[in-house]
């Protein structure tokens, strides 16, 4: 008897086996150095820099530069990258909200300059690792890494 496989099992496979190898090229250390970078001015005004703040702008940032990594196929066929974000609009602006919430919510932030500087902030931090990400993948399928 054959063995059966949908489809969908092995697209999901393909995905986990292709970001595996895009986080092989991530640094923890770095990741930690920019979260701390973009986001530690903001808190030194009300309180320090806490691990869990810096854990979940990490975590983000993973997310955020896979989606890049994900996308970077329309860059390696030539589309810019203006484009391709507008390609993924989406699901950055869900990310960024979801660090802005994130960080309202652990840094007891509720002064309205300071919840605007915050959030571009955020759309700062999510745009620099989509774009690590995308140029990342681009680069691995351009050398046939993929």
């Amino acid at each position: 008897m054959n063995v059966i496989t949908s489809f969908k099992k092995k697209k999901q496979e393909k995905q986990m086996l292709y970001e595996r190898k895009m986080l092989r090229e991530l640094s923890l250390e770095r990741l930690k150095t920019q979260a701390i970078e973009h986001f530690s001015p903001l808190y030194r005004i009300y309180r320090a820099f806490s691990s869990v703040i810096e854990e979940g702008c990490i975590d983000i940032a993973i997310e955020a530069y896979l989606l890049g990594a994900n996308y970077s196929r329309f860059g390696y066929y030539g589309e810019p990258a203006e484009f391709v974000k507008r390609r993924c609009a989406q699901e950055e602006k869900y990310l960024i909200d979801a660090l802005f919430d994130f960080l309202c919510f652990w840094g007891n932030i509720g002064d309205g300059l300071a919840d605007e500087s915050l959030y571009l902030a955020c759309e700062h931090y999510i745009a620099y690792w989509w774009m690590e990400g995308f140029e990342k993948g681009k680069k691995r399928r351009r050398l046939k890494l993929h």
